[in-house]
């Protein structure tokens, strides 16, 4: 009995320690995608300093999170955790094509790739965001551009033709991107004719005084 004893107080112990873990990342997890979520928004609000503040802060508790959770892999590999990555990946890769830096890499960031491929996968959701709110302003080379990006993006995503379980939904996520590729070019496309239609308007204006005079 006393071997007993000794074993569950064993248990209890390494569950009491899980469990303090646990409860910092998550509220890690969560501090972490506040963070992401200010940086994109600085992002589309063209404030680099901003969302450069927000990135480092979120780089500090991707590394606390890494480093406090290195002997709690089952807690480490959590859906809110890998959540939250994936959300530092979105807002590391839409900072970078939006302010045409370079891509980061899954190294770099050092986070697991199919978590990577997945924050990828919803850049291309921020992207055509960021095309729209160009395109209120009038037709840009810069909004082909970031549409561009986002096929390539869609491109590299459907070659990942692999089970759920090792890619973690990334197939359903590849979907919605080429969803929301397939409407931006059709916002662009309209936009375009639109401004093609404006341009020759003006020009058949300018025709006209110019043979009434």
């Amino acid at each position: 009995m006393q071997d007993l004893e000794a074993i569950a107080e064993r248990a209890r112990k390494a569950f009491d320690a899980e469990t303090a873990v646990r409860e910092r990342a998550l509220a890690q997890a969560r501090t972490l995608t506040q963070h992401c979520a200010r940086a994109i928004r600085a992002v589309h609000r063209d404030e680099k300093e901003t969302a450069q503040q927000e990135l480092a802060a979120a780089h500090e508790l991707v590394s606390s999170l890494q480093s406090d959770l290195s002997n709690y892999q089952k807690t480490y590999y959590a859906g809110y955790t890998q959540d939250a990555l994936k959300e530092y990946a979105e807002a590391q890769v839409t900072y970078a094509i939006i302010f045409n830096n370079p891509l980061p890499t899954p190294e770099k960031l050092g986070i697991e790739y199919a978590t990577f491929l997945k924050g990828l996968a919803e850049t291309n959701g921020e992207l055509r965001r960021r095309c729209l709110d160009i395109l209120r302003h009038g037709y840009s080379e810069e909004a082909e551009r970031l549409l561009a990006f986002m096929d390539d993006i869609y491109a590299i995503l459907v070659t990942m033709d692999y089970a759920d379980a090792i890619t973690d939904g990334l197939r359903r996520l590849t979907d919605v991107a080429r969803s929301i590729n397939e409407r931006t070019r059709g916002d662009l496309t309209i936009n375009l004719r639109q401004e093609h239609l404006e341009q020759s308007l003006k020009q058949l204006e300018t025709r006209l005084k110019e043979t009434n005079h």
